[in-house]
């Protein structure tokens, strides 16, 4: 009798898109599942993995979530994500369904095409590629161009390249989904939301199915049980390099294939206790504006207060929220991650964010 084969679903999406939000909202409602989890972050301080350690759900553990802070999932599949699917593939009592949230700058390519790999693919099948997008973001243009002026400049200088690694790395995401959740539709309406979809769509060959999220609220039965065996479907989803890769090499051109990161960088800092996080907030918005900050979350120590706040911000927009109670033990502090592009002054950025404290 063949064993069955335990399903996988790989969360996708690009920074600050509401991965965590979704999959802290599928725990606690994951119908009695045992739920393995893995989480990879860009970036020093692994908040996605605190914030989802204390959530309290009692089907997925703090030992069912595994943290893969060794650098991206999807340029460390030999290293670190074998190896992780092998140890947990090992335990005496196995998981109902792993779940994988990859780090908002991987590629999902690699990481479904793992899945082939002989100790794996006889015992676990990828469920599903689900790609959370920030509709509010695509919405204000920070994934959109304007294709008549692209198209115009292109006329005047054949030499410019229009693509950002932001926008490859967007369109590398839903190329390989099996679900696309337009997340945060709350912030915006009904004729913004159809020039969303429209915008995404137009992106991608591939239509897979697309649905509208409100504060990363989706029923797990949406999220869990796609049945996609998305590993078998590989060579239909190549990204931006992979094509390249093969376009060089049938023109005979030698090329080594990589996943280039160096158009990011990340720090961690730590603060001091932040008395009034109203303020905090007020100040840390003019400094992601003028640093072009892409990503920033952590934790805030508010004296006086027992719970941790969470502070979460994509470009100028930032939340906040308590998430849990400081632990016996735990040390007190303020830690943010900043995630930017390379070309930014570090020093400067580090100041600002000093300075806003």
């Amino acid at each position: 009798m063949l064993q069955q084969k335990i399903p996988a679903t790989v969360i996708t999406g690009f920074l600050g898109s509401g991965k965590t939000t979704i999959i802290r909202n599928m725990l606690m409602n994951a119908g009695g599942k045992k739920i393995a989890l893995i989480i990879n972050e860009f970036g020093d301080l692994g908040v996605d993995g605190e914030v989802l350690k204390g959530c309290g759900a009692e089907n997925c553990t703090e030992d069912d979530i595994i943290e893969l802070t060794n650098g991206c999932i999807c340029c460390t599949v030999a290293d670190d994500f074998v190896p992780t699917m092998q140890k947990l593939l090992a335990r005496d009592i196995k998981p109902d369904h792993i779940v994988i949230e990859t780090s908002g700058l991987a590629l999902p390519q690699p990481l479904v095409a793992a899945f082939n790999w002989p100790d794996i693919r006889t015992r676990v099948t990828v469920d599903g590629v689900i790609t959370v997008v920030d509709s509010a973001a695509v919405a204000a243009g920070r994934f959109a161009d304007d294709h008549d002026k692209v198209d115009a400049q292109r006329e005047e200088d054949d030499s410019l390249d229009h693509e950002s690694p932001i926008e490859e790395l967007f369109e590398d995401q839903l190329t390989c989904a099996d679900l696309i959740v337009l997340n945060k539709t709350d912030l915006l309406d009904m004729d913004a939301i159809a020039r969303v979809r429209e915008e995404v769509s137009s992106r991608i060959a591939r239509k897979p199915a697309m649905i509208e999220v409100r504060h990363g609220q989706v029923p797990s039965m949406v999220l869990l049980g796609i049945g996609a065996g998305s590993e078998d479907d590989i060579d239909n989803r190549k990204s931006h390099h992979e094509l390249e890769h093969e376009a060089l090499h049938e023109n005979g051109v030698e090329h080594e294939h990589h996943h280039d990161h160096d158009e990011f960088e990340s720090f961690a800092v730590k603060l001091a206790s932040i008395s009034d996080p109203s303020g905090f907030v007020d100040r840390l918005k003019p400094v992601i504006e003028a640093h072009d900050v892409l990503r920033l979350k952590g934790f805030v120590d508010v004296p006086g207060k027992p719970m941790r706040l969470v502070i979460q911000a994509v470009g100028s927009r930032i939340d906040t929220y308590f998430d849990r109670p400081w632990l016996a033990g735990e040390k007190r502090e303020t830690r943010l991650v900043v995630i930017g592009l390379h070309d930014w002054d570090f020093g400067a950025v580090v100041e600002a964010v000093q300075a806003a404290a």
